[in-house]
């Protein structure tokens, strides 16, 4: 049976393992749309977290990243590794704590309404940069091994994450999630053990890489390129910290993440969803090395210096696609993949080195099927995520908050589905018309949330004279230097400034948010004391719940 087969048979088998357990969790009121009652169960919740963050950057993109890149691919390892355990640590009891729905509900309730319509812009501003890559993502695993167009792929994605969202809002995302998990990590760690056996004979990644790393340094010297191991070749020392750093505080600044530990039931349940969830992304995280490692050296085992008209069905097909290129500049039929762009003869796209790994390994294709799968629910798992991000600001936090404080709770949940449709259909949309791929559009949407929202939840809860003037003119001014660097040097033909990528610069706009915030509170009165009692009793470490702005009189 062909390797289409059976890719059919794992994306039916998956998409209605989905569907059914968006129909079992269907809800009828706004708390199990937005935080799914808040009894999500602590390791159900580590998973949901899990898949929730691991989107098809992670799944799809970061082992290229690192098969190309080598050692400076590790900043994303460090960056989204490390950005999760500040979030895990730093903020996410406290968030539990204050027990509200949204980002921009925490924000609005501890600084002021104004703040909280600039962290609805910026909540929806990200969402929509982050969630186009994972729309993107869907539409070209099914143009590669399903046999349909990129818009065709899109638009089924589009109707599998309308069905489970807008029938079961976070309850329904979260136990999907939680399938969706299953399939990618079984789909990650399968291939990687298989292939490190055929290698080496030692079937466990984590152990048998060196070696494998070894003999491609040597490969790399003979094609002429730098060892594979040597650092700071694609990035400076510089770029490489501030893309680090950006990563690292953009990940904790997400908001489709730090929602999630509004699902438990206790502050205590949010720390030990943190643990889950930490475990089972190490799970992957441990593996991707190995994973960029196995691919890079197979492929040039496979293509490098040899004659095209040798090369396996699964090079035809991705050539298809435009995510492999060879153009044979001297007209000897051999494939020449040299460092000089004037002599190189074959362009990768990284997003495609885990999902053609299998077919280049040789691989089964159950395999192949499986892992075609785990892409597709690393992709729907976080655009599911982030779709929600986008209908509650939208319907909880602006039309329920600031325009409809009256509207009753048919009401409400109908503006959440309504705006969660619409907002499947632009990040489609945008899916067909993406700005950039996978990887480049993801690594946008953490600078910007690390301009925007991480400053401003830090000194939220550590400093309670941190007042609304400040928050607003800090999210305000980081978001829009952010933003304005990357397009202009992305799209504008703009020079870098001191060489800083566009995927660095979000570490600098979240500094610049600290420094506005702190300056123009300090020259403002400070926040009501009501306020300042109310950042207390989040950071006193008791087992009381949070004293809400009601409580205290507000």
């Amino acid at each position: 049976m062909s390797t289409q087969f059976w890719t059919w048979i794992f994306v039916i088998l998956t998409f209605g393992t989905y569907i059914t357990i968006a129909w079992r969790s269907r809800v009828k009121d706004t708390k199990g749309f937005y935080v799914a009652g808040q009894g999500v169960p602590t390791v159900a919740n580590g998973a949901a977290v899990a898949a929730d963050w691991m989107s098809a950057a992670s799944f799809l993109s970061m082992a290229g990243i690192i098969a190309f890149a080598g050692y400076d691919g590790s900043v994303y390892l460090m960056g989204w590794t490390g950005g999760y355990v500040l979030l895990a640590l730093l903020l996410a009891p406290y968030l539990r704590k204050f027990g509200k729905y949204t980002v921009p509900d925490f924000v609005g309730d501890r600084y002021s309404d104004t703040a909280r319509l600039v962290a609805v812009v910026a909540a929806i501003f990200v969402s929509f940069t982050y969630v186009v890559g994972q729309m993107r993502g869907v539409g070209v695993v099914f143009s590669r091994f399903l046999d349909t167009t990129v818009t065709v792929g899109i638009m089924v994605g589009m109707g599998i994450v309308l069905f489970y969202a807008v029938l079961g809002g976070m309850k329904g995302i979260t136990w999907t999630q939680v399938a969706q998990y299953s399939v990618l990590i079984v789909a990650y760690l399968i291939p990687a053990f298989a292939i490190a056996g055929q290698l080496t004979g030692i079937p466990i990644p984590h152990v048998s890489f060196g070696r494998v790393m070894t003999e491609l340094n040597a490969i790399q010297r003979e094609l002429g390129f730098d060892e594979y191991s040597s650092p700071f070749v694609r990035n400076s020392q510089l770029n490489v910290f501030l893309i680090t750093a950006s990563l690292m505080i953009g990940t904790a600044g997400l908001p489709h993440v730090i929602v999630r530990f509004y699902t438990t039931r206790s502050v205590r349940a949010a720390r030990w969803s943190a643990f889950w969830a930490l475990f089972f992304i190490a799970l992957l995280y441990t593996t991707a090395p190995a994973v960029g490692v196995f691919a890079k050296y197979n492929l040039l085992q496979t293509v490098a210096e040899q004659p095209r008209a040798d090369m396996p069905a699964w090079f035809d097909g991705w050539e298809e696609t435009g995510l492999l290129e060879h153009t044979d500049l001297n007209d000897d039929g051999i494939i020449q993949y040299t460092p000089d762009e004037a002599t190189n003869e074959l362009r990768i796209d990284n997003d495609i080195m885990v999902l053609a790994t299998p077919e280049v390994a040789g691989l089964p294709g159950p395999v192949i099927g499986l892992v075609v799968a785990g892409g597709l629910a690393a992709a729907l798992s976080t655009a599911s995520g982030l779709l929600l991000v986008i209908s509650s600001s939208v319907a909880h936090d602006f039309y329920y908050r600031r325009m409809r404080p009256d509207a009753t709770e048919k009401q409400r949940l109908l503006v959440g589905r309504l705006t969660m449709a619409g907002a499947v259909v632009i990040a489609g949309y945008f899916g067909v018309n993406p700005p950039g791929f996978v990887a480049e559009v993801v690594a946008l949407a953490f600078g910007l949330a690390a301009a925007s929202f991480f400053p401003t939840i830090v000194l939220g809860i550590f400093w309670k004279r941190a007042n609304a003037p400040g928050a607003v003119a800090g999210m305000a001014t980081g978001l829009t230097l952010t933003a304005a660097y990357m397009v202009g040097v992305l799209y504008l033909g703009v020079e870098p400034i001191f060489g800083i990528s566009p995927q660095g610069i979000g570490a600098i706009g979240a500094l610049i948010n600290f420094a506005v915030t702190i300056a123009v509170t300090r020259a403002t009165p400070p926040p009501p004391e009501h306020l300042q009692q109310l950042v207390d009793s989040v950071r006193y470490p008791s087992g009381v719940d949070a004293v809400t702005p009601e409580e205290i009189g507000r």
